[in-house]
Order: C-alpha cells, then structure tokens, then sequence
C-alpha cells in the first residue's frame, strides 16, 4: 500500500467537488454491473455519511447514456474523471524538473 500526504487545503477541495456533483444522492442499482472488463468502484465518507458506488468499467459516454439510469451514472462519470484529473495533475506539478 502506497502513503500519500496531501494538504487540508487539497482534502477541502475534493470534499467540495463530491458536495457539488451531489453524487450522495444517487442509487447505483440501475447502473451497469461489473463485468469480464472489470468494475469501477468509489466510496465516500464524510463526516457521518458513508456511501459507496460500484459499476463496470465505463469507457465513453456512450456506455453511460446507454444505462438504465444515465442521469445518475453521469454525474458519477464526471466526478471520477474531474478527480482523476486532479491527482494527475498533481503528480505532474510533483514531478515537473525545473527549467536550467
């Protein structure tokens, strides 16, 4: 298992994003579910709430607004893809060699 310290300032942020998207609202028993290709799973604990989302993996749009619930799934898709964003922009200020 890897450690990784972030800031309160970095925590603050995702917090934000997850109360934003309004993720805790949605149900994933519509969405598609694991599959050969494998899953994609997120949990969130904030405070006294716990909730936690499986489905497949989901490739493109297109795999969302072909499920059964595609307002739901959606606003999961984009959560996940704008906190991947973030952490990989992180590792890449992290890592950017200064210029001579």
């Amino acid at each position: 298992m890897v450690s990784v310290c972030v800031s309160g300032l970095m925590i603050s942020e995702i917090k934000r994003m997850v109360k934003e998207s309004e993720i805790v609202k949605e149900d994933d028993t519509k969405w598609p579910q694991k599959n050969k290709d494998g899953r994609q799973e997120l949990e969130i604990v904030i405070g006294r709430e716990h909730v936690s989302f499986e489905t497949s993996k989901l490739n493109s749009m297109t795999d969302v607004t072909d499920s059964e619930d595609p307002d739901g799934l959606r606003v999961f898709y984009y959560l996940v893809q704008d906190i991947k964003a973030l952490v990989f922009s992180l590792i890449g200020l992290h890592f950017k060699i200064k210029p001579i």
